[in-house]
């Protein structure tokens, strides 16, 4: 009699929750299919997170729970706290019940913590993955009831933790860089010969690293040096006219889907560290610079450092990023090949490229079905 295995997934608010949670079901598809197992994966998140986009546009279905944060201050949102958190469980126990969840898996954010407390009632299997070196209140809950804890940074504590890696995209994951540059450069409309420079602040833009990168594009040219900057959506750069701003080798994009395509293209990148971006660079060997973000609890900062004290990065604090620094350190790096290709080569050394093979196994050996075990 063929095997099944139903498998709900929680977690949302950001691509940083959201694209492992969908490598993890993809390779959970793939690992499943193989050992003649029938699976059904769908997810659970909230109606403002960009899962609502990311989950469907992924294969997925996807069941929301109310959104309920702890406040930060003493405000009255915190006397209707304990009523918010109970519906919430309720609606996560009746999702698990409606999907006949056999197994759970999560990665933190403000909807696991309910999933989570309801797979516990339950008595299912729980598997949590923390992507951030300084681990989230979500998953340091779920790490007390959970059958399988699992890291993507080694630095992490939570109990029972091994580190495995970030799971990620395929497209990433087996991205060859040296195979891909000029085909990448093409698809770009960037000239295949020249050295680049790619520049994000991720899906929402950075603006002191906007305002950088424009005011350093005279420096940029003289150098010679060709100039990918992702702004972010509706971040567009403009000069003193309201048109964009231009100049010799810089290439202007607000988005762009599929960000195996920067990476290849790139010699250097320049980035903000979401854990997510530090896992794939270290993956696909490419050189950054790191400038994190300058808000929250630092844990931008912790989940770069392991990069950098390899040799593999650099980090910039956000005010620190300024054109003078950009024309006394970036630039130069940028021209320094033998530099760049020993931090390649640093950055591989920590890059983990089956993270998602090895959550899979996971997921199948606390639901009862890893055949042949795991032994790692």
């Amino acid at each position: 009699m063929t095997a099944s295995l139903r498998v709900v997934l929680a977690g949302g608010g950001t691509a940083g929750h959201v694209s492992p949670m969908v490598a993890i079901a993809r390779a959970l598809q793939d690992s499943a299919a193989e050992a003649g197992i029938q699976i059904h994966c769908s997810m659970v998140g909230t109606a403002s997170g960009l899962e609502t986009r990311l989950v469907p546009a992924a294969g997925y279905e996807l069941d929301t729970i109310d959104r309920v944060p702890l406040p930060r201050r003493p405000t009255m949102d915190l006397a209707r706290l304990p009523g918010r958190f109970r519906r919430a469980i309720r609606q996560a126990g009746a999702i698990l019940d409606r999907r006949r969840a056999d197994v759970v898996v999560g990665v933190g954010g403000y909807v696991s913590t309910p999933v989570y407390l309801a797979a516990a009632r339950r008595g299912l299997p729980l598997v949590i993955h923390e992507a951030n070196v300084r681990a989230g209140l979500a998953n340091k809950v779920g790490a007390r009831r959970a059958a399988v804890v699992a890291t993507a940074f080694p630095e992490t504590v939570l109990p029972h933790a091994r580190c495995v890696g970030m799971p990620m995209r395929r497209e990433i994951s087996r991205l060859d860089r040296d195979a891909s540059r000029s085909s990448a450069r093409r698809s770009l409309g960037l000239d295949e010969s020249a050295t680049t420079v790619v520049v994000t602040g991720g899906s929402s833009g950075a603006l002191n690293l906007n305002r950088t990168v424009a005011a350093a594009l005279p420096d940029f040219a003289a150098a010679g040096l060709q100039v990918l900057h992702l702004t972010g959506r509706d971040k567009q750069v403009l000069g003193p006219d309201g048109t964009p701003v231009s100049s010799p080798g810089y290439h202007q994009l607000e988005y762009l889907d599929g960000m195996e395509q920067a990476y290849a293209a790139a010699d250097l990148i320049v980035a903000r560290s979401g854990s997510g971006t530090v896992c794939e660079l270290a993956a696909v060997g490419l050189p950054a610079v790191f400038v994190p973000l300058p808000v929250g609890n630092g844990e931008q900062s912790l989940n770069a450092r392991g990069l950098v004290d390899a040799g593999g990065a650099l980090m910039v604090r956000d005010e620190a990023f300024t054109p003078d620094w950009v024309r006394r350190e970036l630039i130069p790096l940028a021209l320094d090949g033998d530099r760049l290709q020993a931090m390649s080569v640093a950055a591989g050394t920590l890059g983990v490229r089956d993270a998602d093979r090895t959550m899979a196994r996971l997921v199948l050996r606390a639901a009862g079905l890893d055949r042949e075990g795991d032994h790692s």
